[in-house]
């Protein structure tokens, strides 16, 4: 069964010609286009007018393989801890991302504990909203979407390896997605001095540093599971440089410095 869009019309266009309209002048923003191969691109999946800048530019400014897997937080508290989609393609306005199923037995083959499972993922927007940038870099694009809200961080760890070593060694080359907003509803510079910590922490490849900044200084960065199982992921493929493709928060669309999210764009090679 193929999974319907939820938040087409609410975070970004349910139009075709406006989407594409809206995700080009997005992606226009990118400066250059990496040479080396993206191990990980994070991004972040609010309404696209608010985050849409950062997504758009640090997709653009990537270097991803045509095969996609996807990690993003569970907001809506259902489904299993390590969710994954492994049945039916993603829809979105007038087109639909392929499910790579490949890859999602490979996985699941490599590591148990991925569960298939649609229950996290059909009321889930984290990952919806990305679809569609990545469909317009790449038609061809196909990928295996995974909810994670594994709280320990010696799974987070022992899946994360599991899943580096199978994109490693799997026929085709893969990139992994992350979504995650940063800092929710504090000022603008209390956001922006609280995400230069877990910043800090993924520009040094560091998993477990970032894991444990976030949660000693409850930064609010709502995607810390799957970045954390993403980046462990990442090392085992041979991650050696991360940099930070754009940040802005919401206020800097809203004019409200007050109550803003704070969103990043990091890239792993």
């Amino acid at each position: 069964m193929d999974r319907n869009p939820v938040v087409a019309g609410q975070f970004y266009p349910d139009n075709a010609a406006a989407l594409w309209g809206m995700i080009d002048q997005f992606h226009g923003l990118a400066e250059r286009k990496r040479q080396a191969s993206t191990l990980l691109a994070m991004v972040p999946h609010a309404g696209y007018v608010f985050s849409g800048a950062v997504c758009g530019k640090t997709l653009a400014s990537a270097n991803l393989h045509p095969t996609v897997l996807m990690l993003g937080p569970n907001h809506t508290g259902m489904g299993a801890e390590l969710s994954l989609w492994n049945d039916g393609d993603w829809l979105f306005p007038e087109g639909r991302m392929p499910l790579d199923r490949e890859l999602a037995d490979a996985l699941m083959a490599a590591e148990p504990r991925l569960t298939p499972d649609r229950g996290a993922h059909v009321r889930e927007h984290s990952l919806e909203v990305i679809v569609p940038f990545l469909h317009r870099l790449n038609p061809a694009t196909t990928m295996v979407p995974v909810a994670v809200s594994a709280p320990s961080l010696d799974v987070l760890e022992g899946v994360g390896r599991a899943v580096g070593r199978a994109l490693k060694s799997f026929e085709r080359p893969v990139s992994i997605v992350v979504s995650s907003d940063m800092s929710h509803y504090i000022s603008h510079e209390q956001a922006k001095r609280r995400d230069s910590m877990a910043l800090e922490a993924a520009l040094g490849l560091d998993p477990a540093r970032l894991f444990s900044v976030v949660r000693e200084n409850r930064i609010s960065m709502c995607g810390i599971l799957p970045m954390t199982l993403g980046l462990f992921a990442a090392l085992e493929m041979g991650a050696e440089k991360a940099e930070l493709a754009a940040y802005a928060t919401s206020g800097d669309v809203s004019g409200d410095y007050e109550q803003v999210v704070g969103y990043a764009g990091v890239l792993v090679s």
